[in-house]
């Protein structure tokens, strides 16, 4: 097979929960443990940081490859979903894993793959692994799928865990409360081994609280820690003075991801390095360099990110309740005549919540992204209605965007968002 075809069996014989949802998810490690088994067990040939959070993990995972890798450490870093291209998942010093490498790990284990039944998150997890392995890498950042307990990823023995925050999300699979979400996400901790919380959240402070106890592990929560003062901003950097523990700790700081929510998630990037500077040689300059340049040494996308400047054209990722509050405070902060939204969603979201929290001054350019788990965009436009949102409907979202560049002026603004794989058709 050549790489387009081995993409096609991938999604095609294997259940994805990024295509379809529910039926692809697996409530348990037993098929990653065997896997990896099977491939002699390749997560324990290198370092790695275990990243889990419903919001912000993304960025932190990104930004914290790209300190590793300004520090001279060949740096893998696996993350989930991807835009573009698969290989966006697996990546080595910011490059995606080659084409041949996809295809020849699935002719080598095709046979075992297929009679085990995978999901297509657990073969990509054993593929990450065994690529990290075979070259080498000296650390590995990790983001969790989904949850944390029961997630594949959570076979690694970490230097550091990270959890970043909880809100309500993936409610079928991880809990209906904050506290019985954050007791999966707590699932990634390990005996002996610090970890790191972005948010003091009260419904959630104490599950952590106790796990790290029971794990006998150093916990550290960021935001209690750590302050991130906003000094300075153009169109490339937000500049930050950072303090630890309210004295100054890195003066002007420049950071490219221009989400307001990103505050929160430098406190937590920042109190990880803290925390692991002992075992890794990262100075200052390191710190610096690496977090300036996270986009181009990382690739990473759809994070508040600049589409156009005339009319101003912003993509964002934020697809969950906590997701789009966030999104919804910037745009009050943002200068424009008018809003043109460009939204789908995907139907496992809280899409009443969604709706309830957008500007309803804007004018609305309804789709559906090209996935089975996209939401009709006749269900979207009509419970859009019932929110007081009014625009008209797309038949994709590329049409909905060319309607919404057609209609727009230059004073105006176009906002794509409102799932990973709306903003995956446009960057």
């Amino acid at each position: 097979m050549n790489y387009n075809e081995t993409l096609e069996w991938m999604f095609n014989k294997l259940p994805m929960y990024q295509r379809i949802g529910a039926a692809a998810y697996k409530a348990d490690l037993n098929n990653t443990i065997e896997i990896l088994s099977y491939l002699n067990n390749p997560q324990n040939d290198f370092k790695s940081i275990h990243i889990a959070g419903t919001n912000g993990k993304g960025s932190v995972s990104h930004s914290l490859a790209s300190v590793f890798q300004e520090a001279g450490y060949k740096t893998a870093l696996y993350t989930s979903p991807h835009l573009r291209d698969f290989r966006e998942r697996i990546r080595i010093n910011g490059e995606m894993i080659p084409e041949n490498e996809v295809v020849s790990f699935i002719e080598r284990h095709k046979t075992k793959l297929e009679e085990m039944e995978l999901s297509f998150f657990e073969m990509t997890v054993a593929m990450a692994f065994d690529y990290f392995s075979k070259e080498k890498v000296d650390v590995a950042i990790i983001e969790v799928g989904m949850g944390g307990r029961l997630d594949s990823t959570n076979v690694i023995n970490p230097e550091l865990s990270i959890i970043t925050n909880i809100s309500l999300d993936h409610v079928k699979f991880l809990g209906d409360s904050e506290d019985k979400i954050a007791l999966e996400k707590a699932g990634i901790i390990k005996r002996h081994t610090p970890v790191v919380i972005g948010e003091t959240q009260e419904k959630s402070k104490d599950v952590f609280i106790k796990k790290a106890k029971e794990s006998d592990s150093p916990i550290y929560f960021a935001d209690k820690i750590i302050e991130c003062v906003k000094v300075g901003s153009d169109l490339g950097y937000n500049t930050y003075d950072i303090f630890k523990n309210k004295d100054i700790y890195i003066k002007a700081l420049n950071f490219p991801l221009k989400g307001n929510y990103q505050k929160k998630n430098l406190a937590t990037i920042i109190c990880a390095l803290d925390v692991i500077k002992e075992k890794f040689n990262i100075s200052q300059r390191h710190i610096d360099e690496g977090l300036s340049n996270v986009v181009s040494n990382t690739g990473l996308m759809g994070r508040w990110q600049l589409i156009d400047r005339y009319p101003l054209t912003i993509a964002d990722t934020g697809h969950n309740v906590a997701g789009i509050k966030e999104i919804t405070q910037q745009l009050e902060e943002t200068d424009f005549n008018t809003l043109h939204f460009v939204l789908s969603v995907v139907n496992d979201k809280d899409i009443d919540g969604i709706l309830e929290l957008l500007p309803k001054y804007a004018r609305y350019y309804f789709c559906k992204a090209n996935i089975p788990r996209g939401l009709s965009v006749d269900i979207l436009a009509e419970k859009a209605a019932k929110a007081g949102l009014k625009g008209e409907a797309y038949s994709s979202v590329t049409e909905a965007y060319q309607a919404a560049r057609h209609n727009a002026n230059l004073d105006d603004m176009i906002f794509i968002g409102g799932s990973n794989f709306t903003v995956a058709e446009v960057v």
